[in-house]
């Protein structure tokens, strides 16, 4: 099979010489992949996006990281290599790379799974790069123009490392504006896409995404350790799953003997997946759906007095900027508090949290303060962060964090 003309490139890239100051050369020497505008202190005349930017040090002139040039972002040079020995960016260092975050995932490739993302941006040395696989489905997103003199040749080692079948790409709302490439979000760069509706397996429960269509690459993967314990949390119990989006943590519950799940989520369209995602696989419960708006549905199923035997709330990230994190700390909270009034005695209350502002410490010690003020005794079970194919390479690269809350009461 051939890869599409669509994903070659005009643009050779150029070798950049770059100093920085004093306090971008230190986040360069602590192994930061990212080094904004106001830390380039001189720079090689005439940069374009995509050109490498090789970074030396102020005293000795010796390379202490090679980035890609982004004339496009504040981050203005995203780090690839800022190892001691010398390198030589080319097809076989990208392979090698590729390889090496293959090795990381094959623990989880040997359970009954075959999705899972095999590039997690800057925490494998790709920044602004994701590749997800789902079954035989490779899908790539770009969220920036850097990779493109680069991208036929990273495509094709993730084909030969994943083995897929077909290749999708993805493309942020910045790259698919560019006039840069002839590339479109949604297009099949290799192979053949018959449906895109993909089938996938997660821990032995079905699933399916739409790979042209659906957010970011079509399914969030990086929760599948916390669904497969809520899935077995889940038997013969009730089930209430907050901000659901396709149903992960509810078909888990479903296929593990959930007598009734109750999947919440503003979106229909998002409810209709999560039935359909359950009706993959073979199960006795009874599976229901709540469209509206979370907090103001919480609230009303709290005036009914209904309660669950296993709550989780997973809402989306509240802080994607730094202006936005002290509103988020009040949602995180006012969801611990409705999610208390929630869980019936002795159920569970799975709280969980992907904003990267918010860190995991603040993230418990809100749910702690607003499950202390309940008066309902309870215990924490336990803490959890990151499945392996999501690997944390430098502070903001740690988002996701969940903690499971043991009613006692």
């Amino acid at each position: 099979m051939k890869f599409s003309s669509t994903i070659q490139s005009d643009y050779t890239p150029k070798n950049l010489a770059i100093k920085l100051t004093n306090k971008g050369e230190q986040h360069v020497l602590k192994k930061h992949p990212w080094v904004f505008s106001n830390s380039i202190e001189k720079i090689s005349n005439d940069p374009k996006t995509g050109d490498l930017a090789i970074i030396f040090s102020k005293k000795k002139n010796k390379v202490i990281g090679i980035g890609l040039y982004d004339t496009e972002s504040p981050i203005r040079i995203k780090i690839i290599y800022n190892e001691n020995a010398k390198a030589t960016i080319n097809e076989g260092f990208f392979h090698a790379k590729i390889e090496t975050a293959y090795a990381k995932r094959e623990k989880l490739l040997v359970t009954n799974t075959n999705s899972y993302r095999l590039l997690f941006g800057e925490n494998d040395g790709f920044p602004s790069l994701i590749a997800d696989v789902y079954n035989q489905v490779l899908v790539v997103k770009l969220y920036s123009e850097i990779w493109l003199p680069y991208l036929e040749s990273i495509l094709k080692s993730l084909q030969e490392v994943s083995k897929a079948q077909t290749i999708v790409i993805r493309l942020s709302r910045n790259v698919e504006k560019s006039s840069n490439h002839n590339l479109k979000d949604g297009d099949v760069v290799y192979g053949v896409l018959d449906n895109e509706v993909v089938q996938f397996v997660e821990h032995n429960v079905n699933f399916s995404a739409n790979v042209i269509k659906g957010h970011k690459t079509g399914y969030f993967l990086d929760h599948r350790a916390n669904r497969k314990r809520v899935g077995e949390l889940s038997t013969n119990k009730t089930v209430l799953d907050v901000f659901s989006y396709a149903g992960g943590f509810s078909v888990h519950a479903l296929y593990n003997g959930a007598k009734e799940v109750t999947s919440l989520d503003i979106s229909k369209q998002a409810l209709e997946i999560a039935v359909e995602n359950g009706k993959l696989n073979d199960y006795s419960g009874i599976h229901k759906t709540i469209a509206g708006d979370a907090f103001e549905e919480l609230n009303v199923l709290i005036r009914k007095k209904v309660t669950f035997d296993v709550v989780v709330i997973d809402p989306p990230s509240f802080a994607k900027q730094a202006s936005e994190i002290e509103l988020a700390k009040k949602k995180y909270a006012q969801l611990a508090k409705l999610g208390v009034k929630l869980v019936s005695k002795g159920g569970m209350l799975v709280l969980a949290s992907c904003s990267s502002r918010v860190i995991a410490e603040t993230f418990f010690e809100i749910n702690d303060k607003a499950l202390k003020a309940s008066k309902r005794r309870f215990k924490m079970i336990s803490k959890t962060y990151h499945d392996i194919d999501h690997p944390i390479g430098f502070p903001e690269g740690a988002y996701l964090k969940c903690g499971y809350y043991q009613f006692l009461d």
